[in-house]
């Protein structure tokens, strides 16, 4: 089972978070394993088995049952860092050297893409679809769990 955290913390002001990676549906057609989405209520669902509005522990628990994960920078890859399991996080605009663990496979296209305050609000940022690594690069990392 492989485990995908498609989004980041809704904003405030309403507009789409920046870290959100924007060709799920492309990558979610290249993997070949049972898929569970984690998230909260509101959030497009993308596959058939959708978890949303889980406790920590029910977290923890999914977690150390997955084969591997996939995630945009949000806090999904810190659990899993504490729950010592390594996948892969979506980095866009925000410093994995910053926000990320040396234990996972941190995706970042280019640093060309970060923002110049890696500590200001989100609610600034507009997102650069650009600014990810496309999906077959991404299924080729997943492969690399399997």
């Amino acid at each position: 089972m492989l485990i995908i955290a498609p989004y980041a913390q809704k904003l405030r002001n309403g507009k789409e978070n920046a870290k959100n990676y924007p060709y799920w549906a492309e990558v979610i057609k290249g993997i070949n394993d049972d898929i569970v989405q984690v998230g909260i209520t509101g959030e497009i669902p993308l596959v058939d088995d959708c978890r949303f509005n889980l406790s920590i522990n029910e977290l923890r628990t999914l977690i150390n049952d997955c084969t591997t994960w996939i995630s945009v920078d949000s806090m999904f890859q810190h659990l899993a860092w504490d729950c010592n399991k390594k996948g892969i996080v979506l980095f866009s605009q925000s410093d994995p050297a910053i926000f990320g663990h040396d234990s996972n496979i941190n995706l970042l296209k280019n640093k060309l893409y970060l923002r110049q305050n890696q500590f200001l609000w989100w609610e600034d940022v507009d997102a650069i679809e650009d600014s990810y690594f496309e999906p077959d690069k991404i299924i080729k990392h997943i492969d690399q769990f399997y």
